[in-house]
């Protein structure tokens, strides 16, 4: 019997309105719920003030779009998520070109502008478990420089993970971003955090997304995450996704360039560790 709403059974309970037969506890911060009846909820808790809140707002921004498959979000309390829980498969090429076609309209149905945060989701967010603003701006280039990599980069030197002269090559990225970034596109529905972990194969042979830093941002960002830590049949998403959105011209050569955000997130939670890989970044960025 629940009486609080201070664990994932009472939440679960209380956003669903149905009584608890089992709850299964996965880490400290995600448990499987049985509700009665046997439906299966995941219950997830923020790990920061607004995480629970921006999560569910990113959810529900990326389902409106009726593209990509996302676990329907049955509410949250400020502290805890309640979503669906998805019956995970086995990752196939057919799947895989399913998906990048679906993450390509996903792309397509747009943000009001670059930074953008979902509706209803705070200005203040996270990616992981670092914060990050949904501060807008104008133009890509600018906006990513001030608002996705130079803010991670200040508290990575400041930290001391990453040296002043490995800071001045990132520096002269942000500079050259205008040149660097390709051609101009509209904002895209981004998923924000799409690397490999937050991608799961259902077992009806779609891909879901799930734990989203969701926000208005430029389409490669998100192909570029999917390239960091690797991807089942990547080739085949890309295929996918060319088919119903072909990239600009050069993309390739921009992946370091949008991986710059990710790594140094990764750097400022994790350490000097991924340091190196965000110099390779900002080098590749500046070859291409």
């Amino acid at each position: 019997m629940y009486d609080s709403f201070d664990g994932p059974g009472a939440t679960a309970a209380h956003i669903t309105g149905l009584p608890v037969t089992r709850e299964r506890r996965l880490s400290a911060t995600l448990a499987e719920v049985t509700l009665a009846g046997g439906q299966v909820v995941m219950v997830k808790r923020g790990e920061g003030d607004g995480a629970a809140q921006a999560e569910a707002a990113g959810l529900r921004w990326l389902a409106e779009a009726a593209t990509v498959r996302i676990p329907a979000v049955h509410g949250q309390d400020g502290q805890w998520l309640v979503t669906d829980r998805v019956a995970t498969g086995t990752p196939t090429a057919e799947a895989a070109v399913r998906f990048g076609r679906d993450l390509a309209a996903l792309h397509a149905t747009g943000a009001p502008a670059f930074g953008a945060a979902p509706p209803g989701g705070p200005e203040d967010a996270y990616i992981g478990l670092a914060p990050m603003r949904n501060v807008t701006g104008p133009d890509w280039p600018r906006w990513y420089a001030e608002h996705r990599v130079l803010p991670y980069l200040r508290r990575a030197v400041d930290d001391g993970t990453v040296r002043g002269s490995e800071a001045s090559v990132i520096e002269r990225v942000c500079e050259r971003l205008p040149e660097l970034a390709g051609p101009a596109e509209p904002p895209a529905r981004l998923h924000g955090d799409l690397w490999n972990g937050n991608v799961l194969w259902g077992a009806d042979e779609h891909a879901w997304l799930i734990d989203p830093a969701a926000h208005g941002g430029h389409r490669e960002t998100d192909l570029a995450m999917l390239h960091l830590f690797g991807c089942p049949h990547l080739d085949r998403i890309l295929d996918g996704y060319q088919e119903a959105a072909p990239l600009a011209a050069g993309w390739p050569d921009r992946i370091g360039l949008h991986q710059l955000f990710p790594l140094l997130v990764h750097v400022v939670l994790f350490g000097r560790g991924y340091a190196g890989q965000a110099m390779a970044a900002a080098e590749a960025a500046l070859r291409g």
